[in-house]
């Protein structure tokens, strides 16, 4: 049953695009439980595949992208009629993607766990497994389905859980991406222990985007920080101008996916960062 679950939903974001989302999710993870318990998928993780480093992969690229997966989305709809996650990563990979994001919710974003464990075996990128995840039983379902690093969003996490579910992926082995969007909630994100940070211009409550959450938040990331801008690169100037303000990597979605080629996309976005890199 759904109230076995321990999650409640922050007051701030009832009323939100969020609350369906994760009404949702909880009735996905009762269903999840029921069909395999979280004992039944941690005695079987000693099989899983080795880890790569998804922090490893992040700072040996400069500039990182980490191309996403994802075939729709709540504010824009679907994005990709012809979508073959397969043939989109190894684009991906061609092009000099660092990391893949691979978008696993169901209802809203078209995703789906398969999608991460098709590509565990067709690409040796790191994946970030990209979902609304608010319970422990989640992590080792990641395990399994092949992911490298774990996004973790900090709205909707208490200050215990945020903390507890980082401490999971990585006693897992694997990276955790702590998301904020606000100076309060990156001191949140820095008191659980996270020391790879996402900080996404998109407002999780309206959807809607604005740039400068990151050059405003980037003067606050401790240098011991790996940082990540999510959302809003659309251009080499966007991605040159977050790198300049301290992101080592960038997490872009959209502007791929919604491209005739995912891969020449992603291969003009980082060719216009050299050049620019060059010019200065």
């Amino acid at each position: 049953m759904i109230h076995a679950i321990k999650y409640q939903l922050p007051e701030e974001l009832e009323g939100t695009p969020l609350e369906g989302i994760i009404h949702a999710k909880l009735h996905e993870l009762t269903g999840a439980k029921e069909r395999w318990p979280a004992a039944a998928i941690e005695a079987v993780l000693d099989r899983a595949p080795a880890i790569r480093s998804f922090k490893s992969a992040l700072l040996r690229r400069a500039p990182a992208v980490i191309a996403e997966i994802k075939r729709a989305s709540p504010s824009l709809g679907l994005l990709r009629q012809d979508f073959d996650p397969v043939a989109i990563a190894r684009e991906y990979r061609k092009s000099g993607a660092a990391a893949i994001s691979v978008v696993t919710e169901v209802q809203h974003f078209r995703g789906g766990l398969e999608h991460l464990a098709r590509l565990r075996w067709a690409c040796d990128l790191p994946l970030l497994r990209k979902d609304f995840i608010i319970d422990s039983y989640q992590i080792p379902e990641s395990r399994h389905a092949g992911a490298d690093a774990v996004l973790l969003i900090a709205a909707l996490l208490n200050d215990a859980t945020l903390r507890d579910l980082r401490l999971a992926i990585e006693n897992h082995g694997m990276d955790a991406l702590v998301e904020v969007h606000s100076v309060e909630e990156l001191e949140r994100a820095l008191a659980a222990g996270a020391t790879l940070i996402g900080v996404n211009a998109r407002d999780l409550r309206t959807f809607e985007v604005s740039p400068e959450v990151c050059v405003k938040l980037a003067a606050r990331l401790p240098k011991d920080v790996i940082a990540v801008a999510e959302s809003g690169i659309r251009t080499a100037k966007d991605l040159r101008r977050l790198a300049d303000a301290g992101y080592r990597g960038f997490l872009v979605g959209e502007q791929l996916m919604r491209a005739p080629s995912p891969g020449a996309a992603l291969a003009q976005l980082l060719g216009g960062a050299a050049s620019a890199r060059r010019a200065s």
